[in-house]
């Protein structure tokens, strides 16, 4: 018997067999998807990421797993890439200095 994969969106909460939190879905690729452990949305906020780094101050875009095209968030990802046309699940969310 096949098992169907759990159907996972950006923003939704992940947990482990044992029901321990994981984290925040930030973005996929073709592997599977990234997660956030910070604390709720502005975990994925420009304003949390312009908060400052160790490194330098970052900026939180979007980018398209399929062709590498990025953009600036306005309110949320797009629903698909304004390049090559990939759906919304081929983008996730990438810093940016």
């Amino acid at each position: 018997m096949s098992q169907e994969p759990p159907d996972v969106a950006v923003g939704a909460t992940v947990y482990t067999e044992e029901g321990e939190e994981l984290g925040t879905v930030r973005g996929f690729d073709t592997d599977g998807f990234f997660v956030t452990t910070r604390e709720g949305v502005a975990s994925l906020s420009v304003e949390h990421e312009r908060a400052g780094h160790a490194l330098g101050e970052a900026e939180l875009m979007w980018r398209c797993s399929d062709c590498g095209e990025m953009g600036e968030l306005a309110d949320d990802i797009p629903d698909a890439c304004p390049n090559c046309d990939a759906p919304k699940e081929y983008l996730y969310y990438w810093t940016e200095d």
